[in-house]
């Protein structure tokens, strides 16, 4: 039986796999390695003085890990470099945002080219290997230059970047052509997947066999589309705990005779925190008697603080935050509680099920689990409203979502408004539809399918 190897630039393999802060995917990848008997690989997190290849692995609730060790030259060059400041902000239609060093883009290679270097001796010939998002890219290039022939397939979970604004990355072509050492190529919407096969045709002279098959570089790949769930009966359960529950009867009493609406986002440019702060701006603006009446809770966990532009952002959120609070807030009221904490799996959803109304509002995003995690988080008899931005992923399938365009203040002004006035018999058939597509795109589901497609 062959096993399945899965990379990923973070190792997230739960210690406990009952631990209500472990995410969907954790999950779904980790009983995926236990049912194939395989290995979870990437970076441990910490630096060495001197990169040496040497393997730690360990054993994560029935998990193989195996951890590698990178310089602070590398991490600085490949993760804080070329992943996040040149393609994350790339890939979200940032160019503005995008850095181009030439260090960066040897430093991305270099660790792919080390990664491939201590993973090859360990690949069986039957075993399957699954490489996960932007950092990896030209991992099975350097694995295919090191030998291994065995099936590799790559997912990524951000957006593909239109051709127009992916030419304006140095060495372009490169990058899409160590693609094709891939078997199958998954992304989360048919969007993403035209805009690649759009590049290879127009920048690259290939050409398509047919609906899935792409060639080009005198090498033939196969693209899908894979939409990534939430692991539904999971996080229903999360949703049920003691602690859900708990936090559920915390979060409603703190709420008494207001409807609380929320976001939760990771602080970062591509999640339109500004643009929703500003929409809700409009909506006290437009709605003077609703105030008092309507909070905002933003939960927003710092990340990548050691990134400038992550450090710009947190300041404008603060000075926005407190400008509208400033304005509008009397003694007895709050329209914003700004949080930059994390919060576990459990306490989510009872934070989730408390909501009259979901902002999950991204400018540019691959799927976005929040807005599947809100369907499923929602009392049956009494559902929130999902305010679901166009250009999430998830849109193309949570269709009973208000679909709103996050850079229009005034639409999510009235998208607020249609949502706290929404009747309860619409509300719960718009959540049933909801979460008819949840279920459908479970997380097991995902990983079942990618992985059946790349065995094929």
């Amino acid at each position: 039986m062959s096993r399945l190897i899965v990379v990923s630039n973070r190792v997230s393999a739960p210690s406990d796999p009952a631990a209500g802060s472990a995410g969907g995917l954790a999950m779904a990848l980790s009983a995926a390695l236990r049912k194939y008997d395989g290995l979870w690989f990437g970076w441990s997190g910490e630096t060495c003085e001197t990169f040496t290849g040497e393997l730690k692995t360990e054993d994560r609730a029935g998990v193989t890990v195996g951890l590698v060790d990178l310089e602070a030259q590398d991490v600085d060059e490949y993760y804080n470099g070329y992943a996040n400041k040149t393609l994350w902000p790339l890939f979200h239609h940032r160019v503005d945002l995008t850095a181009y060093e030439r260090s960066y883009g040897e430093g991305y290679e270099r660790v792919n080219r080390r990664f491939a270097e201590v993973l090859a001796p360990l690949i069986q010939s039957e075993d399957l290997i699954w490489i996960h998002d932007y950092h990896m890219i030209p991992l099975a290039k350097e694995l295919r230059r090191l030998g291994v022939r065995n099936r590799m397939g790559f997912f990524l979970h951000t957006p593909w970047p239109a051709r127009q604004l992916l030419v304006t990355l140095p060495f372009h072509r490169r990058l899409v052509e160590s693609l094709f050492d891939y078997d199958l190529i998954g992304f989360h919407t048919e969007e993403w997947k035209e805009l690649l096969a759009d590049y290879v045709v127009a920048e690259a002279g290939g050409r398509r066999l047919d609906a899935e098959r792409l060639e080009a570089f005198d090498r033939t790949t196969r693209l899908g589309v894979f939409p990534i769930g939430i692991d539904v009966e999971g996080f229903i359960a999360a949703r049920e705990s003691t602690l859900g529950r708990r936090t559920y009867d915390r979060m409603a009493a703190s709420s008494a005779f207001r409807s609380m609406l929320v976001g939760v986002d990771r602080l970062d440019y591509s999640k339109g925190l500004e643009q929703r702060l500003e929409g809700y701006e409009q909506f006290l603006r437009d709605n003077p008697d609703r105030r008092g009446q309507v909070f905002l809770l933003q939960v927003t966990p710092l990340s990548r603080d050691d990134v400038d532009t992550y450090q710009d952002i947190r300041g404008r959120l603060d000075a926005l935050a407190g400008r509208i609070n400033g304005e509008f807030a009397d003694m007895d009221w709050q329209p914003i509680r700004y949080l930059n904490r994390t919060y576990r799996r459990d306490q989510l959803a009872g934070i989730y099920r408390a909501a009259k109304v979901g902002l999950v509002t991204p400018l540019r995003d691959g799927m976005n689990l929040v807005a599947k995690e809100f369907v499923a988080a929602q009392d049956p008899e009494d559902p929130g409203v999902l305010i679901l931005s166009r250009f999430a992923g998830a849109a193309a399938e949570l269709k009973d979502a208000l679909i709103v365009n996050p850079y229009a203040r005034e639409e999510l002004s009235d998208a607020i408004k249609t949502a706290l006035a929404m009747p309860r018999e619409e509300r719960m058939r718009r959540w049933e539809g909801l979460m008819q597509a949840v279920r459908a795109s479970d997380v097991g589901l995902w990983r079942d399918r990618f992985v059946t497609a790349l065995k094929g």
